[in-house]
């Protein structure tokens, strides 16, 4: 498949998610990992752990070689909680660990070094479009806990606006 400039700009958006997701650690710590709803949700490091750890996961299920790239390892496996064990440096270099694999594997699936089964058969490109929209679901989920953890509207604004100016460049 020869996809040539089309993917261009959803790899353009991917990069892009990458910058607004080190923003977001930019703008937690670790104390703030453990905010949650209060009402069974994920807590704030749950949430992040999640974004890094479903990378692999799907990079798994299609049966992708570049599953191997992301050595980072959390806690989550099939339980609903888990305890947080990475910091918010551990975390922002997992984020760039696994989205380089995520790219390595839809790269090389497109260049025909092996499709993926299970999942994204039709257009391996799909398992960026999932990430996206993913990250950005649970991003807000992670703001709206930071609001009611006692974020201030001033914290927030400028959390506002690191990442929403990437989009618009």
């Amino acid at each position: 498949m020869n996809v040539g400039n089309n993917l261009d700009p959803l790899v353009e958006a991917y990069h892009r998610n990458g910058r607004v997701n080190s923003a977001l650690l930019n703008a937690v710590t670790e104390a703030d990992f453990g905010l949650s709803d209060g009402q069974g949700g994920m807590s704030v490091g749950q949430l992040l752990e999640h974004l890094v750890g479903v990378r692999k996961v799907y990079l798994d299920r299609v049966g992708s070689r570049f599953a191997n790239q992301i050595t980072v390892r959390t806690e989550e496996g099939d339980q609903q909680f888990w305890n947080v064990t990475l910091s918010v440096e551990q975390l922002r270099q997992a984020f760039v660990e696994s989205d380089t694999a995520v790219l390595n594997a839809v790269q090389d699936a497109l260049n025909g070094g092996g499709n993926f089964v299970n999942y994204f058969a039709s257009n391996p490109v799909q398992m960026l479009t999932l990430m996206l929209v993913h990250d950005a679901n649970h991003r807000g989920q992670i703001t709206t806990l930071l609001r009611q953890g006692g974020r201030s509207q001033e914290q927030l604004s400028r959390l506002s606006g690191a990442t929403w100016p990437i989009w618009r460049e």
